[in-house]
């Protein structure tokens, strides 16, 4: 491996701890805030995760594909565009980042306010259905969005608006996870570990599910892309501004 490469994929790493990082700390931070300020955490959480995500997308998305979750980076290894290596890399990066968002929460609050934004299940067997769900929906949403050049740079908007209509629907069920490294920060950090499992199972089946879905009814359409969407959220950037192939 080059050094130029090398260098790339590190970047790619810091880049998804980063956007790990935004999309965890803007996320749970509001929730903590909606509680003191007496606002609904309904409304709160849903467009804090989704805008920290917006934001996470367009301040990394073009050195790292914009994934900070291991149910995407899962979908786009099954889907030939990332690498085994570089996906467990991703992984890493991502619970790291998560965890230290949770961190920063907890040295600017304390261990009670970083578990309250934990994902807790309404009850095990709703939630389990709710995060499979709205996984599929949410990957699905990823894997079409950023291989078609119908959409334009919308994705970069329609990603994040999907992020708060998910949230809005499952936060009263399942506390609205679709992320596995979202839920694992807070649980360690809080130390609430209640329903833990289901945010480990429920999300990868629902990747796995997606890339199913998606491989099956959606392709046949456009070919891979050169269009930005797909630079943006599918490959990220060499030295020089090009694009490399993950796959």
């Amino acid at each position: 491996m080059g050094s130029v490469q090398m260098q790339d994929e590190w970047r790619a790493y810091a880049g998804e701890l980063l956007g790990a990082f935004v999309l965890v700390f803007g996320g749970t931070t509001a929730i903590v805030a909606a509680g003191r300020a007496d606002t609904p955490v309904l409304l709160v959480a849903a467009f804090a995760f989704g805008l920290s995500l917006l934001a996470g997308l367009y301040a990394f998305g073009e050195v790292t594909g914009g994934h900070f979750n291991p149910a995407v980076s899962l979908a786009m290894f099954l889907d030939g565009r990332l690498e085994k290596n570089r996906m467990i890399g991703y992984w890493i990066a991502q619970f790291v980042g998560a965890i230290l968002a949770s961190v920063v929460l907890l040295i600017a609050t304390d261990q009670d306010a970083v578990a309250s934004t934990a994902t807790v299940p309404s009850s095990d067997g709703t939630a389990f259905v709710i995060e499979l769900t709205f996984t599929t929906i949410f990957v699905l949403v990823i894997l079409q969005a950023s291989r078609s050049e119908v959409f334009g740079s919308s994705a970069l908007v329609a990603i994040p608006l999907t992020l708060v209509a998910i949230h809005l629907a499952a936060i009263p069920f399942s506390g609205s996870s679709v992320n596995p490294a979202r839920t694992f920060g807070p649980a360690l950090v809080g130390n609430e570990w209640t329903g833990i499992w289901i945010y480990f199972v429920a999300p990868p089946l629902g990747a796995v599910l997606a890339w199913w879905i998606h491989g099956n009814v959606v392709r046949g359409g456009p070919p891979e892309p050169t269009a930005a969407v797909a630079e943006v959220l599918d490959e990220p950037a060499t030295a020089g501004g090009t694009t490399e192939s993950q796959s």
